[in-house]
């Protein structure tokens, strides 16, 4: 088996498993209890912090460690939203991940928000004028993620925050696709507030973190022991807090890998492509790269193949022995077009044809030859069982 999901989740690295089971089965204590296994448990989540922190260039004030992505992105937008209330005004992209959509939409129903949405255009990048134009002087947050999910664009990280920071508003980006490809810490640097999901990188699943500038105002999502400076109350998942950490400081030596990668996403695309050149029916086009063909993660290869259905070429791809998936993991199950593809202007039917390829930077490249292979066998077999329907 060739697994090429890993957008959705990656294995667990083995140096991440040296540090994290000891802290499982033997160093297990409550960092906040003030005895031998407590001041254990204290001092490896001091080391994550300060791990999660030096790789990411900020204070280790600014580290919340989490359960997830989805945490992270919410408790940076409703708990900066709700803290610094210069205004009720929200700008989101419109490809953003459902628990950022979801967390703006929320603001919405309960708190009286208004939200924005920077519209993007056919390769789902957004154009930082345009999201310029919307921002007024009593918007709060801008919230646009670093790498999209689903197809891969890397966004104007840089202009869309100078832009904000023109009218005094908060950034928040979403990085959990972008660690390991991108610099995380030259993220950072632009923003007040990033997301980082630790299972992505290599880390164990139900543990992430936000980093959010020590000097602003939060409300916390969860209450009750005051843990993480007050920022997120609850017992601290010590061994998810160095998991991630870990993690993210292994993934960062993956960036350097990004041009190697890139030269082998290109194989692929180019195999899928000009395999399927001239194959499609009349008036049809067999494969379209969805995506920015230039700003774009190498990790993240998504098609679409009109005139197939989308969950018959994975299925025939599994039987071949690839794993991959349709988009994004959250929406698994869901029978609606992707709204990242919908947003990007792809017709609903086209939507529902997207095949996602994912890969780390440790991926090899008889995998991917392979994996291109076997797309081109796949879909001309799903296509040809279409027609002949």
């Amino acid at each position: 088996m060739i697994y090429l999901d890993a957008a959705a989740t990656t294995p667990v690295k083995r140096e991440v498993l040296d540090l994290v089971w000891p802290l499982m089965a033997r160093d297990f204590g409550n960092p906040s209890s003030h005895h031998g296994p407590g001041e254990t448990a204290a001092r490896a989540l001091d080391y994550a912090r300060t791990t999660a922190a030096s790789t990411l260039r900020v204070r280790t004030g600014d580290i919340v460690f989490t359960s997830g992505g989805t945490e992270a992105n919410n408790l940076a937008i409703i708990g900066l939203a709700l803290a610094n209330p210069r205004g009720r005004h929200l700008v989101r992209s419109a490809v953003e991940h459902s628990s950022v959509r979801e967390a703006c939409d929320y603001l919405v129903r309960q708190h009286g928000f208004t939200v924005d949405v920077a519209p993007v255009d056919r390769s789902g990048r957004v154009d930082p004028d345009a999201l310029a134009a919307l921002l007024r002087p009593d918007t709060t947050l801008v919230s646009v993620m670093a790498v999209n999910n689903e197809v891969g664009t890397i966004q104007p990280v840089a202009a869309v925050a100078a832009a904000a920071r023109a009218v005094g508003a908060l950034v928040h980006t979403d990085a959990v696709q972008a660690a390991g490809w991108l610099d995380a810490a030259e993220l950072a640097s632009h923003v007040d507030a990033l997301s980082i999901s630790g299972h992505k990188l290599g880390g164990m699943k139900g543990a992430g973190l936000a980093m959010i500038r020590g000097r602003l105002r939060l409300e916390p999502l969860l209450h009750g022991g005051g843990q993480e400076r007050g920022r997120r109350s609850g017992t601290e998942n010590v061994a998810g807090a160095v998991s991630t950490a870990t993690a993210l400081r292994l993934a960062a030596a993956g960036s350097q890998h990004f041009d190697e990668a890139r030269r082998r996403a290109a194989y692929l695309i180019d195999t899928v492509l000009s395999g399927l050149e001239g194959t499609a029916g009349q008036g049809t086009t067999a494969a379209l790269l969805t995506g920015d063909p230039v700003h774009r993660v190498p990790g993240i290869v998504s098609f679409a193949f009109p005139g197939t259905h989308g969950e018959a070429v994975l299925l025939e791809l599994e039987r071949r022995g690839i794993v991959c998936s349709s988009g994004s993991a959250c929406a698994a199950g869901s029978t609606d077009p992707s709204p990242v593809l919908l947003a990007m202007g792809y017709e609903p039917d086209v939507a529902l044809t997207a095949v996602r390829l994912s890969f780390t930077p440790e991926a090899t490249e008889v995998q991917l030859t392979t994996a291109a292979r076997a797309v081109v066998a796949a879909v001309q077999s799903v296509a040809t069982g279409v027609r002949s329907a």
